[in-house]
């Protein structure tokens, strides 16, 4: 069980929850929230990024990212204390546990005649996809750098737009911003974690973001995608504007430069290692923060 909790990488989970957060606390404040919707949301989220991680740990084992070169935490097919065998039953499981989820979040939403219901069961589909093939499969897209866009989508664009939708049943343009900075907040982790790894994925012929950069460039790429991703929820709070407590999110500042200048100080994996969690966290808080700040 030790291990399997390790192939699930909890501390990811937080940064999941971020990103469905984030459009509840939207729909919230403008009168929309179920609290059936959001735990239907929150537990596919979660099935959905585990699944995520078992296809990393995987495809990573399969293409050689994962080998004794590494410099990140030992993964566990990898290491062989879960087979090849068993973690792709475990992808196949949680295959399922999302889909199922997904149906009955989707169900309680729309009913099953909506056209909304097909459109997200497509969605659902394809994030389901997305999480199998980052690195799993014949051409793993992660692989080629494809990594950061795909995140940008589906823990922004999808999670964000998505969960709004199906409390509100309408678009809502200006939830782009927020949206735009969760997904960027997610690439933020994403990018630390390629930075730490940058050697042995250049030995396993993984081409990162930072891989192509090289590491100075990927820091410089790290501080543009922090300093985005704030912005674009402060122009938010600055058109919606009504109470200053909006301007909670001020208090992230800290955690976000603590970050950053992490990544451009500490040259070792076990080192910038602590500051993905660290990340995650602070993207947690600050939809937190907001997500009051529209509340009251």
């Amino acid at each position: 069980m030790r291990h399997w909790i390790q192939a699930f990488r909890l501390r990811t989970l937080p940064l999941a929850l971020a990103s469905i957060g984030m459009g509840t606390f939207l729909a919230a404040s403008s009168g929309n929230f179920r609290g059936d919707l959001f735990a239907l949301c929150a537990l596919t989220t979660i099935c959905l990024q585990i699944l995520s991680n078992l296809a990393n740990d995987y495809g990573d084992s399969v293409h050689g990212a994962d080998s004794a070169e590494r410099s990140g935490p030992q993964r566990t097919v990898q290491s062989g204390a879960i087979s090849k065998r068993a973690m792709r039953n475990a992808m196949i499981i949680f295959t399922i546990l999302s889909l199922a989820s997904g149906i009955g979040l989707l169900y309680s939403a729309f009913g099953w005649s909506s056209i909304a219901f097909l459109v997200f069961i497509g969605i659902g589909v394809l994030a389901i996809i997305a999480a199998i093939t980052y690195t799993a499969g014949y051409r793993p897209y992660g692989y080629a750098g494809l990594g950061d866009i795909s995140v940008l989508i589906f823990f922004g664009l999808v999670a964000v737009l998505g969960s709004a939708y199906l409390y509100e049943q309408e678009f809502n343009y200006q939830y782009l911003l927020p949206a735009i900075t969760t997904g960027l907040f997610s690439v933020a982790v994403l990018n630390v974690n390629n930075i730490r790894d940058i050697e042995s994925d250049k030995l396993a012929g993984k081409y990162s973001i930072p891989v192509r950069l090289g590491r100075e460039r990927a820091v410089v790429y790290h501080w543009m995608i922090l300093a985005t991703g704030y912005l674009a929820s402060v122009v938010y709070v600055v058109m919606n504007y009504t109470s200053p407590v909006q301007f909670a999110i001020l208090l992230v500042i800290p955690l976000l430069a603590k970050n950053g200048k992490a990544v451009k100080a500490y040259k070792e994996a076990d080192q910038l290692d602590p500051f993905l969690k660290q990340m995650a966290l602070t993207t947690l808080l600050f939809v937190i923060l907001f997500g009051v700040g529209q509340l009251f």
